[in-house]
């Protein structure tokens, strides 16, 4: 009789504690994404957080000059040293983490746009940088500790607990031959130096922050019971080289599409539940047919120099792109706000307002525009302000008019 008590009392012991246990071994079930303006996302997956870039600064559009042989080279040099806006990176880093620890910041690549305020999320957040070696120096000249910031070639398998895997896929930025200064796959040698009276840095992409070696895409996959959920995400891209072999410094890193293929075998799928991507019908014509996406979601289609606080400065709209998707059976999902939710899951993917977290910052669950803008863009066939990163920018068209107005 003792031992049978003793058994069981053991047996309640055992109950017990499974039952207090954390389910670390617990595979989520979704992938959160949260679209942060431009090509910042929040990405929060089981107990893992990753911000991907995460540019709340808004350098002026004045502060850039082109280069004098190449007019499309629009942010070659710099007027002067710039830096981040601090205090707004902490709101938004407090109302999207509240008390919550960050995990990883990703960067796709180099330009100020993209890798100009992570180092300030991870002096903030403690969290640490996968990026190129062009962010990894960037991150040094703002205080960012070598360690903790790791440079990524493409081809690198991170594993990141409870059947979470980054795979980094070697990518190319948006542009031609017309551009070469923002296009061209360039790394910084050494850190830049911060200016000695103000700590800033030159933003121009001939300056403190070019290409970086061609940009970093990722493959995200999710390992579940039912299967796996994967997410790609690319925050630049350009139909021009997209199939041919990136050199830099006489190293061959294989072709964006080549290098998208490998990725999606070493992950072991054929297609992916949702597809971050920027560059329109061009290179989705090109991305599709590997990547066979079952919801595309835009980015970076905002412009560069609207205000942040402001909120959304327009509507999406791409007709191009949006039948191309159509015909592709691929759903395509556009944002209406900053911080708009979308939920990753065994169903598709799915939007949510969240409200809470709009709220905290001061956005509209959507956004409002004016009549006049709306009519606008009823007449023009994009609002997309050119491939990712301005080129093809015409300030004359009807419906920047109108948003010129609004303001």
């Amino acid at each position: 009789m003792k031992l049978n008590r003793q058994l069981a009392a053991w047996a309640l012991t055992a109950s017990l504690a499974a039952a207090s246990m954390p389910l670390a071994t617990a595979a989520p079930a979704s992938i959160e994404m949260t679209w942060m303006s431009i090509a910042n996302w929040y990405f929060k997956i089981g107990d893992k957080r990753i911000v991907m870039d995460g540019y709340i600064s808004r350098l002026p559009q004045d502060l850039f000059t082109p280069a004098p042989t190449y007019p499309a080279d629009k942010y070659t040099f710099s007027t002067k040293p710039a830096a981040v806006d601090q205090a707004s990176i902490e709101k938004v880093h407090d109302a999207v983490l509240g008390k919550e620890k960050l995990d990883l910041l990703l960067v796709g690549h180099s330009h100020f746009d993209h890798s100009w305020d992570t180092p300030a999320w991870s002096r903030l957040s403690g969290a640490k940088m996968i990026g190129g070696i062009s962010t990894c120096l960037q991150a040094q000249a703002q205080g960012v500790a070598p360690s903790d910031c790791r440079s990524v070639d493409g081809g690198e398998k991170i594993a990141l607990g409870d059947g979470l895997t980054v795979h980094v896929v070697r990518w190319n930025h948006s542009g031609d031959k017309s551009n070469p200064v923002q296009h061209f796959a360039r790394e910084l040698y050494r850190a830049p130096e911060p200016d000695p009276k103000t700590g800033g840095l030159r933003a121009g992409v001939g300056e403190d922050y070019p290409n970086g070696g061609g940009g970093r895409a990722f493959l995200l996959t999710l390992e579940r019971p039912d299967g796996k959920l994967s997410l790609f995400v690319n925050n630049s891209a350009s139909a021009y080289d997209l199939d041919q072999d990136i050199v830099v410094d006489g190293v061959n890193y294989g072709s964006p599409i080549g290098n998208l293929a490998a990725a999606m075998k070493a992950a072991g799928i054929t297609q992916v539940d949702a597809w971050i991507g920027t560059g329109g019908k061009p290179v989705a014509e090109k991305v599709v047919p590997v990547l066979r996406p079952k919801t595309y979601l835009p980015s970076h289609w905002d412009g560069l120099f609207n205000a942040f606080w402001a909120g959304l400065p327009y509507p999406y709209k791409d007709e191009t792109l949006a039948s191309y998707l159509k015909a592709q059976n691929v759903t395509l999902l556009p944002q209406r706000q900053y911080f708009d939710k979308f939920i990753v899951s065994a169903k598709g993917v799915r939007p949510e307002a969240n409200h809470e977290m709009k709220s905290r910052l001061g956005f509209q669950d959507r956004q409002q525009f004016s009549q006049s803008l709306q009519a606008a863009v009823r007449q023009v066939a994009t609002t997309v302000v050119g491939d990712d990163c301005g080129e093809g920018y015409r300030d004359t068209s009807a419906w920047m008019k109108a948003l010129a107005l609004a303001r």
